[in-house]
């Protein structure tokens, strides 16, 4: 595969970067209203359309802002408001709910692993397959970094959620006193490089295992 130009590069990191943010949101949206929440649904938050999603903050400048400082690209969505009231069991309900996003980003990257395999089969055609391996490559990437670190249980993260639906009630009421300081670990574990360690060889495992799914050669097979 021939190496892309900046822009090329730029362009094709793109489309997986706003369907891994859009899909994230969506799902956790779409399986609310499954489970009885109709308040996304009413917003108008079950849209693919990225715009709908987008923070001028956390889908724009702080990715921007990290990527500078540390190399790493954090962000977030503007999030789909849940009402777990309309759940029969709200604390189960919105592990459920929160877990949606992370498995959305990690089926996202086996689809991309997918297209860098047809891109493989279109290798004698370069100028499809080149833009589609980078295309896959980044979103295979995009997708299992915001998959796994989404399940890491920091609030606001979605693993939070996820880790207070099993906690015991008593248990939970206390881990989220953590909520008000999630943020700021979040923040101070990724520009301290405490968070590359933890988050690294998760994301390098979940990738592994996706490539291999989709019948990709990986590292050390």
């Amino acid at each position: 595969m021939q190496s892309l130009t900046t822009i090329q590069a730029l362009a094709a990191g793109a489309v997986p970067l706003l369907f891994a943010v859009t899909l994230h949101e969506a799902a956790h949206g779409w399986l609310a209203n499954l489970m009885g929440d109709p308040t996304a649904q009413r917003m108008g938050r079950l849209s693919l359309n990225p715009i709908r999603h987008i923070d001028p903050i956390g889908t724009l400048l702080v990715p921007a802002a990290t990527f500078a400082l540390t190399g790493f690209i954090f962000g977030w969505a503007r999030p789909v408001p849940i009402d777990a009231s309309h759940f029969v069991h709200p604390r189960r309900g919105m592990a459920l709910v929160a877990l949606a996003g992370p498995m959305a980003n990690l089926f996202m990257a086996l689809g991309w692993a997918l297209v860098i395999r047809l891109a493989q089969v279109l290798s004698g055609l370069p100028w499809i397959a080149d833009p589609l391996f980078a295309m896959g490559l980044m979103g295979v990437g995009f997708n299992v970094i915001l998959g796994v670190l989404n399940l890491l249980p920091i609030p606001p993260l979605d693993g939070s959620h996820v880790l207070a639906g099993l906690l015991p009630s008593h248990m939970a009421a206390a881990y989220a006193r953590l909520a008000p300081y999630g943020m700021v670990i979040l923040l101070l574990a990724l520009v301290s490089g405490l968070l590359g360690p933890v988050l690294g060889p998760l994301a390098e495992l979940a990738q592994q295992a996706i490539l291999s799914a989709a019948g990709l050669r990986t590292a050390g097979s």
